[in-house]
């Protein structure tokens, strides 16, 4: 079997078995589309060599159009969103429910031209060595053993928010990134948008004089945007559920429609309730604003009203205060409307105001005056994704090419999560607690909680840093 290149003027070379050579021009959805078919038609599929990215993947700066050939594991509605900004780099697609999978299978294929492999068990799909990385878009509580596994295949991840269940899984995943030199891209994308990148600039750079307070506004539960669902009672799973798969790590419990698919984010088995479902996005700002993305608060307090009729288990409204070591308070409100939603930095000359689509200054005049060339600037890179379908994904694809760390790298993405498992821990606790962000621990009166870490269903386990 012959070798075929595309570089960047879409030229391609193949090279024989003989060594011998030629050059002509094609497109490059021309060339996707004949090699997929050569590889699969070869008997090779997914499982033989790389005649891509694997060959340069070291940073050698050789050939930069190289494909980045991904699988994406988990393609319930967030897989599919991803799926938007990557599907001509998707070769493999896998998820426990087969309604789900068959699906996405159909519609990448369609999109591609191009046979794609299909898993039901992520550990399969991890086995082959004609991907390079993954992108995760399973329920939180299959977040952090996919991409512990991922890491340790050799494989690059894209992992959406939040990245973990627990604290400790993120300090797991992160010490295996730096251990096997992995890219790994935390899916907060209000990273890799213009609008929230000028707003923490700003913020950085003084344009509003010492930060003395963050308003951070989350939605309300009522299930969140979906309808609430009526009572039922638990059953049989369907058909084309894997269950037992679905729940993996997490503790047995029998099925019910309304603990699985989106509505598995408020219970605490799976996920941690609009905390981890948009305080991951807000609160994650609040962090980058505030310059504390290898930091945390050290006190935090908290409030919650929970649903009288059980109809979930997270908190249907709460209120937490964050206090960071040097005096600045964020407060946090889901379900109130106390706050707007969003983020909004008050500061002794002024306030942003950011959210998606939305970014205000108080007094307006704060804007005028652009960033100079000597302010700090939180990811100068970003210039070069502007003009993309997703600046999060191509940021991500191309990290994995420079071997850069990405906008929201594993450890930034940690540190957010840390955010919001603490708070929740202080909703569950019922009082203050103390927190060390230097060696990440409780300080003083012991507390547990399930966000700090918990014992896997046998046989799953969390690797061992």
């Amino acid at each position: 079997m012959g070798v075929a290149r595309l570089y960047v003027d879409n030229t391609v070379k193949t090279t024989d078995n003989a060594g011998m050579s030629q050059q002509h021009r094609v497109s490059r959805r021309q060339f996707l589309r004949s090699t997929r078919n050569t590889l699969v038609g070869a008997g090779l599929g997914l499982a033989g060599p790389s005649v891509f990215l694997n060959r340069t993947k070291a940073a050698t700066g050789e050939n930069p159009s190289e494909l980045v050939r991904v699988g994406v594991i988990g393609t319930g509605g967030q897989g599919n969103g991803n799926l938007n900004a990557i599907m001509s780099h998707c070769m493999a697609v896998c998820d426990v429910d087969k309604k789900h999978l068959d699906s996405t299978k159909a519609r990448v294929e369609k999109a591609n031209g191009t046979t794609v492999e299909a898993y039901a068990d992520y550990r399969h799909l991890l086995d082959q060595k004609g991907i390079d990385a993954v992108l995760i878009a399973t329920p939180d509580h299959w977040h952090a053993l996919p991409a512990a596994h991922a890491m340790m295949a050799g494989k690059d991840v894209y992992c959406e928010k939040p990245m973990t269940l627990t604290i400790q899984e993120g300090k797991v995943l992160v010490a295996l990134a730096r251990k096997h030199g992995r890219v790994f891209q935390n899916g907060s994308q209000q990273r890799s948008d213009t609008r929230f990148i000028k707003a923490c600039e700003y913020v950085r750079n003084g344009r509003i004089g010492k930060v003395k307070r963050v308003l951070v506004g989350l939605p309300g539960v009522n299930y969140s945007d979906r309808a609430k669902p009526p009572t039922v009672p638990d059953s049989e799973p369907p058909p084309e559920l894997d269950y037992n798969m679905w729940l993996g790590p997490a503790p047995y419990r029998p099925y019910n429609k309304n603990r699985v698919h989106y509505l598995f984010r408020f219970f605490w088995d799976y996920s941690g309730g609009q905390m981890t479902n948009w305080g991951a996005h807000h609160l994650d700002i609040a962090q980058w604003a505030l310059g504390m993305d290898d930091s945390g608060p050290v006190h935090i307090e908290a409030r919650a009203v929970f649903n009288a009729q059980k109809l979930y288990e997270t908190p249907q409204t709460f209120h937490v205060t964050y206090t960071y070591a040097n005096g600045t308070v964020i407060e946090c409100n889901s379900g109130e409307r106390k706050y707007k939603t969003g983020a909004t930095f008050e500061g002794e000359k002024g306030t942003i105001y950011i959210n998606r689509g939305a970014l205000t200054f108080t007094p307006e005049e704060l804007e005028d005056e652009a960033l100079k060339d000597t302010d700090q600037r939180l990811y100068p890179d970003f210039k070069n994704y502007a003009r993309a379908r997703s600046a999060h994904h191509a940021n991500w694809l191309d990290c994995i090419k420079t071997r850069k760390r990405p906008v929201c790298d594993v450890a930034v993405g940690h540190r957010s999560a840390t955010v919001c498992h603490l708070g929740n821990v202080a909703i569950m606790a019922g009082k203050t607690i103390r927190w060390d962000p230097v060696n990440q621990q409780i300080v003083g009166e012991p507390v547990t909680g399930k966000q700090l870490d918990y014992e896997y269903r046998a046989p799953w386990k969390l690797p061992a840093v």
